[in-house]
């Protein structure tokens, strides 16, 4: 072929077409360069810094740990200058003003090594309210009392079946722990309904009051099994001691629920009730006194958009981070980005908000690492 070989205009124009001039503030896109002697044995935060300008979800990685700083750090104004209304938020110990911080997660992070990262933030006070499925409470408590084992994808679920192993993704759970857990919780729920029925023949109509010892609620029944398991290892024990609630709107929806439908038989006339009523009234009312109000949301479903609605109580959250793989084609909220709350009120319009495509247990320990725990925590 020639030099002056034609090329026809119209591939020419839509091949070669001229680019717009760059804006200076344009970030070029860039990785991390491992021949720099910087790049060996770096921090998880220096890791974290790099990955800004790669692009897809390193950088959207980067971002929601900027949002985590942002929302950990903030500092508003003191107890002193606020009037008595103002003074129902969340203070540090020198009594400034901080973010009070919804963290929700699912029950299969739990499940997971995942558990021992939630555990950390708990222990060390970094989170203010939290919301789990009724597997995220459960599965706390199971670990304590048995463990759970690494498996395989492509087990046999028949097999499986057959062996008394229940499988969650490539994790397995033999069912005699949850024979366990019902030895374990069955006696407590005896001690918590003898409770309730000593104070309701005290009380008589007053404990319909929200306040009243007769009243238990999803929160206080966590509260009291964190109490009662009195291990370190666990996430439930740590909220216990740290005056940290746990919310958890559909409790009955695992093997907790499974325990407290056999209990109504063993207690039967009498059984435990649970007011669930109380308990919106409580986490709205956390998101009402906040000052500043952040989510971290590990997947989808039930607890993102309990403390989505919980921040619209307040005009919406000024801080959201969302980890999840959930796609937005099919409507659902699971799949829904952070811009969709906005248009509900659940995130406020100028809240610093991002989404990562990704699973919790490879991003949110790196996070963490990048985060809360860059400082080692004071005990």
């Amino acid at each position: 072929m020639s030099d002056n070989t034609y090329i026809p205009g119209l591939a020419s124009d839509a091949v070669l077409k001229q680019s717009m001039e760059v804006p200076e503030d344009f970030v070029k896109v860039k990785g991390i360069d491992y021949s720099n002697d910087s790049a060996y044995n770096m921090k998880a935060a220096d890791l974290i810094a790099s990955m800004r300008s790669m692009g897809f979800q390193a950088s959207s990685l980067a971002q929601a740990c900027d949002i985590i700083e942002k929302m950990r750090t903030w500092k508003g104004k003191h107890k002193n200058e606020l009037d008595d209304h103002a003074r129902t938020g969340n203070f540090d110990k020198d009594g400034f003003q901080r973010t009070t911080i919804f963290l929700g997660y699912t029950s299969n992070l739990i499940s997971s090594g995942l558990r021992e990262t939630i555990r950390f933030l708990v222990q060390h006070k970094m989170v203010n309210a939290i919301v789990a499925t009724a597997g995220g409470i459960e599965e706390d408590l199971i670990k304590v009392l048995a463990p759970t084992y690494m498996g395989e994808y492509n087990l046999s679920g028949k097999g499986l079946r057959e062996q008394g192993l229940n499988r969650i993704g490539n994790l397995l759970v033999p069912n005699d722990n949850y024979c366990k857990f019902e030895e374990w919780i069955v006696p407590i729920l005896d001690k918590c309904l003898e409770e309730q029925q000593e104070s309701l023949a005290k009380l008589g109509p007053e404990a319909l009051n929200a306040d009243s010892p007769a009243c238990w609620t999803p929160s206080k029944l966590i509260n009291r099994l964190g109490k009662e398991i009195n291990d370190e290892s666990s996430v439930l024990y740590w909220a216990y001691k740290n005056d940290i609630p746990i919310f958890c709107p559909a409790l009955t929806d695992g093997s907790i629920g499974d325990m407290l439908f056999f209990h109504t038989f063993k207690a039967s006339p009498s059984q435990l009730r649970l007011d669930i009523v109380a308990d919106i009234r409580k986490i709205n009312s956390l998101s009402m006194a906040a000052s500043h109000a952040g989510m971290i949301l590990l997947g989808g479903g039930l607890i993102k958009h309990h403390i989505c609605n919980a921040c619209l109580m307040r005009n919406g959250a000024d801080y959201a981070v969302y980890i999840n793989t959930g796609q937005e084609f099919d409507g659902s909220d699971a799949g829904a980005r952070p811009d969709e709350a906005v248009s509900w009120g659940k995130i406020k319009a100028d809240a610093s908000q991002v989404k990562i495509y990704a699973d919790a247990s490879v991003v949110f320990p790196l996070m963490v690492a990048a985060t809360f725990a860059r400082d080692k925590p004071i005990l």
